[in-house]
């Protein structure tokens, strides 16, 4: 029954294969039209959001907690950001698409191999060249990107008041970010190379298991070896609010291993909070500007959402959809690594489609360029789950009696990130994994606790009615 099954899928993929593989498909034009069209739509909705930054008045939800002065400055800062944004996307735009105009895909192979041969390595070496090749393109198209870089955090944020970093500080981080990019990276995709030429067709379900294992070795390496690299995180000093969130994780069973807070400010003046770790042994992790903003019970409260996200497993269900996003792109691939009107388009021999070694490195990024526009529709369906899940993460704190300093918090953290409360609907959908600040307010209020949480050490608490509200 399996082996026909797979016999069944490997048939359809063949089929697939041979009806994509079509010298009359000019695959370079198809990705200049489509991205074109995405940025198009990209730019559509910046425009749509800059209207709402002309808007004189916050929403009467937040009329009582802003004032006219910060929310004057919310709806500049706002509207340079967007129009940051805008200007930078439309230089994406016209870079990705000079590169492929420019044939440098294909150029840039030939002198990747030009390059080992001057150094006495064989081009044949095909994952050597495949290495190379994609370093070469990595800092032919992420280097432009620097000065936008540099403007975004000491012109725009500087501008604003958030910036706190100085421009040693910068170019230590870009340098570290190259290096950890080349040391991480490079080696990943050395596997990912050599798991498909060993597995030949039969290459999704063992590169599932590989990435896989990627991700979840990241979840201990990163905090552990990577993130102080760039932030210092010390132990959060006995007091209060120490007592109040062991207290909390202790009554939730969240197995808190360390509780730190981090020096955020040393770059920026935004707050955050989060956590990580395996399932037996979490960790977590309080920045130092929203300690210094907010009260005790805010931030416990801004935890308690948190912790939200964790009794109700939200972190692996939005893994578990990633895997099957990653599944459906790898099987998608499939059909496309051997195609050689792809390679052809964009100015390849097309025998390097079929024949070993195969630079399988090329079709990957080809087909992902080809891929590419249809992240808009994932974008508005992962951003759609992921506001649903902060709505019933909100809830949780609610649940815990924690609705008034959750509110009060998530208000404190809009008014110091100078975020503006008016948003387009369809910019919102697009951009915003959270809800908007005046949705989550209005969520709260109409929360009426009908629902109550029984926890460890700690008496149920009394079920609300609206009469009590």
């Amino acid at each position: 029954m399996t082996n026909s099954i797979i016999a069944s899928v490997d048939g359809v993929i063949t089929y697939l294969a041979k009806l994509v593989d079509n010298p009359n498909i000019n695959y370079k034009e198809l990705v200049v039209l489509s991205t074109w069209v995405q940025t198009a739509f990209e730019v559509y909705i910046l425009r749509r959001q800059l209207p709402c930054y002309e808007r004189p008045l916050p929403p009467p939800a937040l009329k009582q907690h802003v004032t006219k002065e910060t929310f004057s400055k919310a709806q500049i800062y706002s509207k340079d950001k967007t129009r940051f944004a805008l200007i930078k996307l439309v230089f994406d735009q016209l870079l990705g698409w000079g590169l492929i105009k420019l044939g440098a895909y294909s150029g840039l192979w030939n002198f990747s191999g030009k390059l080992l041969s001057n150094v006495g390595i064989s081009p044949n070496r095909v994952i050597t060249h495949s290495l190379t090749w994609m370093t070469i393109l990595t800092l032919t198209s992420s280097l432009p990107g620097l000065p936008w870089s540099y403007y975004q955090t000491f012109v725009l944020e500087q501008k604003h008041g958030f910036n706190k970093s100085t421009v040693k500080l910068w170019i230590t981080d870009t340098l570290k970010s190259y290096a950890l990019g080349a040391v991480i990276g490079l080696p990943v995709l050395a596997g990912f190379l050599k798991i498909i030429g060993w597995a030949g067709k039969s290459f999704v379900p063992w590169l599932m298991v590989f990435l896989l294992g990627i991700q979840l070795s990241l979840q201990i390496v990163y905090p552990t070896f990577i993130q102080p690299l760039f932030n210092k995180l010390e132990p959060l000093p006995q007091g209060e609010l120490r007592t109040k969130v062991e207290e909390l994780a202790g009554q939730l069973g969240f197995p808190l291993k360390h509780l730190y807070v981090i020096d955020g400010s040393k770059r920026s003046s935004h707050s955050n909070a989060y956590f990580y770790g395996l399932p037996w042994s979490k960790h977590i992790v309080i920045y130092d500007t929203l300690i210094k903003d907010s009260s005790v019970d805010e931030v416990v409260a801004v935890l308690g959402h948190e912790l939200g996200h964790w009794h109700m497993a939200h972190p692996t269900k939005l893994l578990l959809v990633t895997q099957l996003h990653l599944l459906l792109t790898l099987t998608i691939f499939s059909i496309f690594i051997n195609n050689k009107s792809l390679y052809s388009s964009f100015g390849f021999d097309p025998s390097l489609a079929v024949t070993a070694p195969q630079p399988i490195c090329i079709g990957f990024m080809l087909f992902q360029l080809v891929l590419e526009p249809t992240d808009a529709f994932v974008k508005f369906l992962l951003n759609a789950e992921t506001r649903r899940m902060e709505y019933q993460a909100d809830e949780f704190a609610a649940q815990l009696d924690k609705k008034e300093d959750l509110a009060s918090a998530l208000i404190k953290l809009h008014i110091t990130n100078l975020s503006s409360p008016h948003n387009d609907w369809l910019y919102s959908m697009y951009h915003h994994s959270h809800p908007t600040l005046p949705e989550r307010l209005n969520a709260l209020e109409n929360y009426k606790g009908e629902k109550t949480l029984k926890l460890n050490g700690k008496p149920e608490p009394e079920r609300q009615t609206k009469k009590d509200l």
